[in-house]
Formats: C-alpha cells, sequence, structure tokens
C-alpha cells in the first residue's frame, strides 16, 4: 500500500519538528499525525517558559522527566509537536509558543486557524 506524504499547514511535504529531543506522536521526530493521534499531536513548536507554566496548571506537566515513557522532560528552546487544542488554549490566553510552519501537519487547520499560525512563525530553518 502507497501512503500519500504527509502535509503541512502551508500545503507543503511535513519537514521534521525535532530529532533531540525526539517527538511526535510516533516518536519520530515528526508532527505526523496517525488514525490513533486523538489529540491530534499537530503543532510544532517551540517552548517557552510561559507556555510550560501554562500546560503545567492544566494538567500536562511536560518539564518532568517521565522515564518509563521514554520522555525526558522538556526546557524551554526546545521544539515538541503539541496537541492542536492546547496551543489554540495557549493562543487565547495569550501564551501560545512560537510554531515552526513547515513542520506542522496541517490537521492542525481543524482547530487552530492558518493567520494565527502564521502570527506565531519562527523563520523557517
Amino acid at each position: 500500500m502507497i501512503h500519500a506524504p504527509q502535509r503541512n499547514v502551508l500545503g507543503e511535504p511535513l519537514q521534521a519538528c525535532c530529532l533531540d529531543p525526539l517527538t511526535g506522536y510516533l516518536r519520530n521526530g515528526s508532527c505526523e499525525v496517525p488514525a490513533g493521534d486523538l489529540g491530534i499531536h499537530a503543532v510544532c513548536a517551540r517552548l517557552t517558559e510561559e507556555f510550560l507554566a501554562f500546560t503545567s496548571a492544566r494538567g500536562n506537566d511536560l518539564r518532568s522527566p517521565r522515564p518509563e515513557y521514554g520522555f525526558p522532560g522538556l526546557r524551554p528552546g526546545d521544539h515538541w509537536c503539541l496537541c492542536a487544542a492546547r496551543w489554540q488554549e495557549a493562543l487565547e490566553a495569550g501564551c501560545a509558543p512560537p510554531v515552526r510552519l513547515e513542520s506542522t501537519h496541517e490537521t492542525a487547520l481543524r482547530i487552530c486557524r492558518l493567520e494565527d499560525l502564521r502570527a506565531h512563525a519562527l523563520p523557517e530553518a
């Protein structure tokens, strides 16, 4: 079976988000969104202290290592595939982290507006 290439929010081939730490629902460095990813981990973001505090206050502590899941814990400056709904929630709270458009999966557009993502875009790598 041949699979269509994954696309980013710009309609181009999806680029890798981060290999160190290894991100993505599939932990392959990409914000691909497979059928089982109900959280839609589609937004490639550069984490900020403000966002890490925001998501922790909502029950998702990304700073603490979880070795049992191979999760190293994250710091400001790390790139990570975020759930589109959490990025949108952070946007509405005024603390959305910057994003890599070329590494953000097109599925994010089900929840986030392209204009909002563009307004928080990092320069292309």
